[in-house]
């Protein structure tokens, strides 16, 4: 016993001699009020002034006028909020906006190109996808990363890739014939965005 005590020790003492502490210019504390967030949203570079605990949710909407992404439920249950940060999947309700600086960020306001549809947003509107709208932008998003992530197998694979995104109009047999469409249209492949 005493052997693994004293092994312990060294590992602990060794571990201390590897960590660095912090110079004083790496260790910048933001905030508490607003500070400067260069956010790189939709292939453009926006500044803004806000408090460090504003979500990224709030930053798109509020400051940036981006109302295509939707708050629902502002708790990561519900979906509705997807974003892309770094061509993932992201709860923008749960996501600080802070965190997000020196990343891309992508909304659904970016997946059409001018007048042109994505093949996404074309087979929501062709399958009936959506009922009130609400939850769409989300959907939209999450089913392009679905398929740009390979997890469009059959229903199954598509149903537990999309559980995240609730649609209370229960649209769900509509939006995975969308997915579908795309995904065969596309040779099973990737989204193409």
């Amino acid at each position: 016993m005493v052997g693994a005590n004293t092994r312990g020790c060294e590992l602990a003492k060794s571990y201390q001699a590897t960590r660095t502490a912090p110079s004083p210019d790496s260790a910048v504390v933001r905030g508490p009020g607003e500070v400067e967030v260069r956010l790189r949203v939709n292939g453009q570079d926006r500044t803004m002034m806000i408090e460090p605990r504003v979500s990224l949710l709030d930053a798109l909407r509020d400051r940036l006028e981006l109302t295509g992404t939707k708050k629902g439920c502002n708790q990561g249950a519900c979906g509705a909020c997807t974003v892309w940060v770094d061509r993932r999947r992201v709860l923008a309700c749960l996501t600080l906006a802070i965190s997000c600086e020196s990343r891309e960020i992508t909304t659904v306001e970016a997946l059409s190109e001018g007048d042109t549809l994505h093949p996404m947003q074309q087979a929501f509107l062709d399958c009936d996808a959506f009922q009130c709208g609400y939850c769409t932008p989300g959907q939209l998003m999450s089913a392009v990363a679905l398929l740009d992530e390979g997890h469009a197998g059959d229903d199954d694979e598509i149903r537990e890739w999309m559980s995240g995104n609730i649609c209370r109009c229960a649209a769900y047999p509509h939006i995975r014939a969308a997915i579908r469409r795309v995904r065969d249209e596309q040779g099973g492949g990737r989204a193409s965005h």
